[in-house]
């Protein structure tokens, strides 16, 4: 069983960064493919960014954030640049075993409970 916590989503102007952060609980992510989400209100959970032995980014996002891990932390990192009021939502870190599929998140077996990031104009 793997155990996620989200942290560091906050309020933002647009143009501003924000740096939130995917803690394992006593676990490490080195051999799990990790994925953010984010969903706002009244829309679908959509993929953000995954990171296994490469990295993947939807193509709204694509060139503004960055996904990295710190093994010695057991902690990936999703860096957003350049933020603009779409980007506003709940954002979810998840972890799944095999490392395919990784944009789906019907394919993560487990989630954390989700960091508000509000961008304002």
């Amino acid at each position: 069983q793997v155990q996620l916590v989200e942290s560091g989503g906050g309020l933002v102007q647009a143009g501003g960064s924000l740096r939130v952060s995917c803690a394992a609980s006593g676990r490490t992510f080195s051999r799990y493919a990790i994925g953010w989400f984010r969903q706002a209100p009244g829309k679908e959970r959509e993929f953000v960014a995954g990171i296994t032995g490469s990295t993947y980014y939807a193509d709204s996002v694509k060139g503004r954030f960055t996904i990295s891990r710190d093994v010695a932390k057991n902690t990936v990192y999703l860096q957003m640049n350049s933020l603009k009021p779409d980007d506003t939502a709940v954002y979810y870190c998840a972890a799944k075993e095999f490392w395919v599929r990784i944009t789906d998140p019907n394919r993560y077996d487990y989630w954390g409970q989700g960091t508000q990031v509000t961008v304002s104009s």
